[in-house]
């Protein structure tokens, strides 16, 4: 069977991450992608994880209490735009999850100026062979526009240096998420 978005957007990562690399989860939300990533780093790796709200924090702090990996892992209460601030090491991976935090406040989303400043940031980073993989959500109100403006500023990117992939299912009702898939060429 085809894999759905959040499916395809973990095997992607899976190809690219090994023990002890550096990876960022954008938008941590419930710590899925924070845990699924630190598996994969091992006891070696660092995981960044970014989120807004501290309802994120709150549910990935108490999801992490009992994983082998919890120490490889930083949970950050801050915007990914200022993701910098933070992180100065090569990262070999990032996920993002753009729209908002599912079971809290909907009116909280991601935006396209702080996302496109995130991936810009992150590409200065990021290692040949690396990977950013967002997902976006866009069927909630201020989700077109994020998707328009990513769909402006992917194809921008210089194809000798980067491939750009968008997974999208075309038949599915209700705005099913499309995942992009960028990868460092050199």
């Amino acid at each position: 069977m085809i894999q759905n978005a959040q499916k395809f957007s973990h095997s992607i990562l899976q190809e690219c991450i090994k023990p002890g690399d550096c990876v960022i989860d954008a938008t941590m939300g419930n710590g899925n992608d924070t845990i699924f990533l630190s598996t994969l780093v091992q006891n070696e790796g660092k995981v960044f994880a970014f989120d807004v709200q501290k309802a994120a924090i709150i549910r990935t702090t108490e999801k992490i209490q009992t994983l082998e990996t919890k120490d490889n892992i930083q949970l950050i209460c801050d915007s990914h735009a200022n993701l910098s601030t933070y992180v100065q090491e090569p990262i070999q991976a990032a996920i993002f999850n753009l729209g908002y935090l599912p079971g809290s406040d909907k009116s909280i989303i991601t935006t396209p100026d702080s996302t496109i400043h995130a991936i810009e940031s992150i590409m200065q980073l990021l290692t040949v062979g690396g990977r950013i993989v967002l997902v976006c959500y866009w069927g909630h109100e201020g989700g077109d526009t994020e998707l328009s403006q990513l769909l402006e500023f992917l194809p921008t990117l210089e194809q000798h240096e980067w491939t750009v992939l968008q997974y999208q299912f075309m038949n599915q009702q209700n705005q099913p998420p499309i995942c992009f898939v960028i990868e460092r060429k050199r």
